[in-house]
């Protein structure tokens, strides 16, 4: 498995797993899956509430704790530094893990000064390998570490080919920040699987639209979590490295780049307030 190197020579698989949006009951045993096809890369979230499973999945998934980087985030509702210290110890107790790899700030909101302090005290006693931020423009990652200890060593935001972020992604490169797509595939919105740009680009080496995705961010150095609960939809899309794309089908890529989220907008003040009442019910 090809790795991105983040600050403090910490190595991450590329490519990765996620686990939103499996329904808890389903998520052990899809951990599992992921692993037997090669994923060694898992990224949950105290908000997809399957850490316990994952835990569990990971317990029994046959590959020692070493060869595994795990992910989780710390959610809105615990931002601040009582308020995440404690969160964390309930993330490792369902997770059941003595380390994490990575803890991002799942998201730019709240005391998120609070949370990061927490995180930098925890990486410096060993519990943490890497800290980082998710849904953050570069502007806030960077103001995130240089008006503290650590520079976010990751930030993990929506890209793919329909909101490409080619800007955001050099100032966050160019900062030491190694960059994580979420939603690479749009979630399947507005026919990403059947777009003529990519069914075609694929055909051309015998991939599915999906892994032309995949290639395609690899080759920008993009770390890229993939969610399937279809072992064979998990190994197709680990099969992205005996191919390379053309500057030819870059270029095409690059058009389908409507330059704007497929989702939400995490910079609106309507978004703030939307978190804000969806966390606290105010």
């Amino acid at each position: 498995m090809q790795t991105v190197q983040l600050a403090h020579n910490i190595e991450i698989p590329i490519l990765g797993f996620g686990v939103y949006q499996i329904a808890p009951e389903a998520t052990e045993q899809a951990v599992i899956q992921a692993v037997a096809a090669g994923y060694r890369h898992i990224d949950t979230a105290q908000a997809y509430m399957n850490e316990t499973e994952v835990g569990r999945g990971i317990a029994r998934c046959g590959v020692a704790r070493g060869e595994l980087f795990v992910t989780t985030k710390v959610w809105v509702e615990n931002a601040g530094e009582a308020a995440a210290e404690a969160s964390l110890n309930r993330s490792f107790g369902r997770l059941g893990l003595d380390y994490l790899d990575l803890v991002l700030i799942h998201q730019p909101y709240g005391d998120t000064y609070g949370t990061w302090r927490v995180l930098e005290r925890w990486q410096q006693a060993g519990r943490i390998r890497a800290i980082g931020v998710s849904n953050f423009t570069p502007d806030r990652a960077v103001d995130l570490g240089i008006f503290n200890r650590v520079m976010p060593q990751v930030n993990q935001i929506e890209i793919n080919p329909f909101h490409q972020r080619v800007q955001q992604v050099a100032e966050l490169q160019n900062a030491g920040i190694a960059v994580e797509a979420w939603a690479p595939f749009a979630e399947g919105k507005n026919g990403i699987f059947q777009n003529p740009v990519l069914v075609q680009i694929g055909q051309q080496y015998g991939k599915s639209p999906a892994q032309i995705i995949t290639r395609w961010l690899v080759e920008r150095g993009i770390i890229v979590l993939a969610k399937s609960a279809k072992p064979e939809r998990m190994a197709e899309n680990l099969n992205v490295f005996d191919f390379a794309l053309s500057d030819e089908d870059k270029a095409a890529i690059a058009t389908l780049d409507a330059g704007a989220s497929q989702f939400f907008d995490h910079q609106t003040v309507e978004r703030v307030r939307q978190v804000k009442e969806w966390v606290f019910n105010v």
